[in-house]
């Protein structure tokens, strides 16, 4: 009788919770969805002889506005675990981003966000939205996604970490998605 009691109570304990073998992201089950939340960095490289991203089209005539408004980048950026180039790589942002504000930086974000750890392993999100990038924290939509992500539905919150002269950038999300049962 204690050992079934005892089982029970764990299974009360632990009720609402599933399994995450990763440091950088947690998954609740609530009863109805799954919530999960992720802290990743995104590495967008300008620079160098092997730039994560690269200028694929550009306005036809010089562009005079902030941030050069028109220009189109494509990307297949390094996600990691921490801000640093050398942690853990958890995934792959791949896609493109372009300047479509005028007067402002917004980059209209249409990214596939991939990742090859853990459970996560093979799930992906969408983020499609403008990333008003001169804030402090932007705020971005999440689409939909695949794997553990299907009918993602959710939200990115990006700051920058670090930026250099060339453009290189280190950006942190903190991300929450949520999905059915």
């Amino acid at each position: 009788m204690v050992t079934f009691f005892l089982i029970f109570l764990l299974a009360i304990g632990t009720q609402g919770q599933t399994s995450d073998d990763v440091s950088w992201a947690k998954r609740v089950d609530t009863g109805s969805q799954v919530v999960t939340t992720m802290q990743f960095y995104f590495h967008d490289t300008l620079s160098g002889s092997n730039p994560s991203a690269i200028q694929v089209a550009q306005p036809q005539s010089g562009s005079n506005s902030l941030g050069g408004f028109g220009n189109l980048m494509m990307v297949d950026d390094p996600l990691t675990e921490g801000p640093d180039k050398n942690s853990k790589l958890i995934g792959h942002a791949r896609g493109m981003y372009g300047q479509a504000a005028r007067n402002e930086l917004g980059l209209i974000m249409v990214l596939n966000y991939g990742f090859t750890d853990g459970i996560y392993k093979d799930s992906t999100f969408s983020l499609l939205s403008l990333n008003p990038a001169m804030q402090t924290v932007r705020e971005m939509t999440i689409v939909g996604g695949t794997g553990l992500f299907r009918l993602a539905r959710g939200y990115a919150l990006a700051q920058t970490y670090s930026i250099n002269s060339s453009g290189d950038a280190v950006v942190g999300y903190n991300v929450t998605i949520s999905t059915y049962i």
